[in-house]
């Protein structure tokens, strides 16, 4: 499987890459590798990516690092946070458009209704029968 960015988990001091956690961003998946002798592997698909944030702190801009979380609707881990890695806004652009493109390509559809409104009006039973 050929992904679109392999990045490593980096040091803070100097961007050094001497860390055994590998991210792998693809078309459909983020995998996440770690560990040197006790191996784990990590995957998340993409259309269950919900938002995607990135931040930078002053060293690792210094460094020219950054990190980039991920919001999910995922039950084992609803955030997933690929820290210290180069080429980050890259990352998180591309992680973004894949996710919202695999969403549409799956049409899965994920609405939140955050309606504040003391007015509205509520149905009763009748009225969702009537509906449908």
């Amino acid at each position: 499987m050929e992904f679109a960015f392999n990045e490593r988990k980096r040091w803070l001091f100097l961007g050094l890459p001497f860390t055994f956690t590998v991210y792998h961003v693809g078309e459909d998946t983020l995998t996440i590798d770690r560990g040197f002798f006790n191996k784990a592997e990590d995957d998340r698909y993409m259309y269950k990516i919900q938002d995607v944030n990135h931040s930078a702190t002053l060293m690792e801009r210094i460094m020219g690092l950054g990190t980039v979380t991920c919001f999910t609707a995922d039950v084992t881990d609803r955030t997933l946070i690929l820290k210290h890695i180069k080429h980050s806004k890259d990352v998180k652009n591309y992680i973004f458009e894949k996710s919202e493109a695999a969403r549409i390509k799956r049409r899965t559809l994920n609405m939140q209704n955050i309606s504040a409104d003391p007015l509205m009006v509520e149905l009763d039973d009748s009225d969702v029968d009537s509906v449908f």
